[in-house]
């Protein structure tokens, strides 16, 4: 996770771009070129200084090659975020206000990250003892 940010209420998918994108291309370091996202974002409100296009699924027009290969490696991320909700305890918040909201999403996505990093740790720890102590010498003679 890269980039979490709670927004107060139930706003409308497509009415977040204009808090969310100057967040996300500060994080970035670039501006956006294409954004994919899902079709709650057809009716965006991008501040209009932004050129980037918006695909959404289920997109038949203006859709080459390479931007399908794009729009499926962004169907793969939709299951991290159900993964995320459900494993993180997302479904109810119970940090109060709008404060608590925030921390609950920073903090679901940091335990979220740890965790990955803990699983690459444990991968890394594994072929270190791989190399220091190879089969030969644990093998009885």
């Amino acid at each position: 996770m890269t980039h979490v940010k709670a927004l107060p209420g139930n706003p409308y998918d497509g009415h977040t771009l204009a808090e969310v994108i100057p967040g996300i291309e500060k994080l970035i370091g670039t501006t956006i070129d294409r954004l994919h996202a899902d079709a709650g974002y057809r009716g965006h409100n991008a501040p209009a200084d932004y050129t980037f296009k918006i695909y959404t699924s289920k997109q038949k027009r203006r859709v080459t090659p390479a931007i399908k290969r794009e729009m499926r490696r962004r169907s793969a991320v939709e299951p991290v975020i159900g993964h995320l909700k459900d494993e993180h305890r997302m479904g109810r918040n119970y940090l109060a206000h709008r404060n608590g909201d925030l921390n609950n999403a920073i903090l679901a996505a940091a335990g979220y990250n740890f965790r990955r990093l803990i699983k690459w740790l444990r991968i890394l720890l594994y072929l270190i003892l791989m190399a220091l102590f190879p089969k030969s010498k644990l093998s009885p003679a």
